[in-house]
């Protein structure tokens, strides 16, 4: 016989084999000894709860020959014929690909005729929330008024799109997501029952990725044995489901709770590079923030944790972090996610967030020395300002002239402040810049983003979303999409801009100085630069020389129907 997925091997045959969900199965017992079971049920519940499996269970149970009985014998024809799916009176149905009309019509004129091998006849309709509006009208009579000798299952993992009108007609059961410690003892018993060796710490990992669904940790399961060489780890466990080990997660942590910008971003940027999903990597962040929070409050109640034990390492850092902070937290990380989920640039929120976090940790820590010290220090701000105000009033052109002081005032408690451009430089720049030496630039552009990977991850997470667009024979200018990027780069000149500039002139032979500065900026600032030019009759004409291309086709269409862009 050819080879059968583990989740269909391994299936619920009678109401003890479903885990979970004992408080159905206790009801649908009691209903079957007293013949007291109703003509039509509504199962709802995540997926890989056990919804169809339940439903085919207790087909078998009123149709059994030793019926009544709380559970099917699995032995006698009838049972093993639903098993098999050879009777026919026993009808599945997919409602995602039969949700017309015409196929629940069909239903209702052939339900009338009485079952020709057992007693009832059992229509199991799964994922019936699929159904058009016509559809469920059309079910609507038969399940008001069945005959005696049938029994409508109806399965759904989404009841809210069921009229409240098929509900009403139907007993509804709501199975619960499966708790992890079943799901791992029904895994240690299907790797003892198949000869699999597994650790039973990839087992608990398995159980907690499948969220509460038997049917998904089997499939994990079965998946990960067939790439594991000889005993399934839990870096096989990692390896199959993208899922980021628990010590890297931890390292990064650390890194946000040290305000450490760059060493979070480079952390993000080793995972990604690995392969690893930005959004399941917010997940895990997520869950980890989550169990701190758990752990801090109700150190009793680790079971609940998403992971699979709990370490000196973790105990530390869930004494270290305020739970304010946990609060504030998973908040900004579950609306992070959100927006992650609705943008094709998952990465980009992702680094932002981090950004934040690090930055609203400073906050925090320098709140934290003692809110002794804050009456005094809003002293302190309150009559620097006052300073600061009288002199620019009393001297304006020198508070002009040397802002410095009060810059540095400003920058102290926010990193945020506006960008100093250097627009001086950059204009020297453009002045001696040429489309010869951007080209040039350009075309080894890749080449220099591979070697700056190679060297620092973190400065190449900066320098992603950015690309030179002047250069001259002495400096060029980098435009950055997003401004956060440009600070981070502006703020770590010797970390990042000194070894971009080592970089380009290992790959060019060129000594080049780079002069970083946000996209919007960029933009009003070339402007500038071409009104100004423009004004100017000597650089306009020594512009139409550069440039024989436009002359030509302003001699061969005329220069009204020319419509010249940068």
């Amino acid at each position: 016989m050819a080879y059968q997925a583990l989740y269909r091997v391994y299936r619920p045959q009678t109401f003890h084999d479903l885990a979970g969900q004992q408080h159905i199965a206790q009801t649908l017992q009691n209903a079957l000894t007293k013949q007291q079971f109703s003509h039509a049920y509504l199962f709802t519940g995540p997926r890989g709860t056990g919804k169809t499996s339940a439903a085919k269970i207790f087909a078998k149970a009123i149709n059994c020959e030793h019926a009544p009985a709380a559970e099917p014998c699995n032995e006698c024809a009838a049972c093993r014929g639903i098993t098999s799916g050879s009777i026919a009176d026993v009808i599945e149905i997919d409602a995602a690909s039969n949700n017309g009309v015409d196929e629940i019509r069909d239903i209702r004129d052939k339900v009338k005729y009485a079952p020709s091998e057992v007693r009832y006849k059992v229509y199991i309709i799964d994922e019936v929330h699929m159904l058009s509006t016509g559809a469920f009208n059309a079910l609507l009579k038969t399940l008001e008024e069945p005959p005696e000798h049938a029994v409508f299952i109806l399965a759904t993992t989404e009841p809210q799109k069921i009229p409240l009108t098929i509900i009403s007609r139907c007993q509804q059961f709501d199975f619960r997501r499966i708790p992890s410690s079943e799901i791992f003892e029904r895994l240690r018993f299907v790797v003892q029952d198949q000869k699999i060796d597994a650790e039973d710490e990839a087992l608990q990992l398995i159980a907690k990725a499948s969220e509460g669904g038997m049917r998904d940790a089997l499939s994990v399961l079965d998946q990960t044995a067939a790439y594991s060489e000889a005993t399934v780890t839990v870096q096989d466990v990692l390896d199959v489901t993208g899922m980021v080990a628990d010590q890297m997660v931890r390292e990064l942590i650390e890194f946000l709770e040290d305000s450490n910008a760059a060493g979070a971003i480079g952390k993000i940027g080793e995972l990604l590079e690995q392969g690893k999903d930005p959004l399941r990597l917010m997940e895990q962040m997520i869950f980890y923030y989550r169990d701190l929070l758990l752990y801090k409050t109700s150190p009793q109640l680790e079971d609940l944790l998403s992971r699979p034990r709990v370490d000196d390492d973790f105990r530390k850092q869930a004494e270290n972090v305020p739970s304010d902070r946990l609060f504030q937290v998973i908040n900004q990380l579950n609306s992070a996610l959100l927006d992650m989920k609705r943008t094709n640039h998952p990465r980009i929120l992702l680094e932002m967030a981090v950004v934040r976090l690090c930055e609203h940790s400073e906050t925090m820590s320098g709140a934290a020395a003692g809110s002794s010290d804050s009456s005094a220090l809003q002293k302190r701000l309150n009559a620097l300002e006052q300073q600061v105000h009288q002199l620019s009033v009393a001297s304006p052109a020198a508070s002009r002239q040397d802002p410095q002081p009060e810059s540095n005032h400003a920058r102290a408690p926010r990193r945020n402040s506006s960008l100093r451009i250097p627009t001086a430089h950059i204009n020297r720049v453009l002045e001696d810049a040429t489309k010869e030496d951007l080209i040039e630039l350009r075309s080894v552009w890749a080449k220099v983003m591979a070697k700056i990977r190679s060297e620092n991850v973190a400065a190449h997470a900066w320098m992603l979303e950015s690309q030179p667009v002047a250069s001259s024979a002495e400096g060029f200018v980098q435009a950055f999409k997003y401004d956060f990027h440009c600070q981070m780069v502006m703020e770590n000149k010797s970390n990042i801009m000194g070894l971009v500039q080592s970089i380009v002139q290992d790959v060019t032979k060129k000594q080049k100085t780079m002069y970083p500065i946000p996209e919007d900026t960029w933009k009003t600032l070339k402007k500038d630069f071409i009104e100004r030019s423009k004004s100017n009759p000597d650089n306009d004409g020594k512009k139409e020389e550069e440039d024989p291309l436009i002359a030509e086709a302003k001699k061969l269409v005329g220069p009204d129907l020319l419509d010249i862009k940068d």
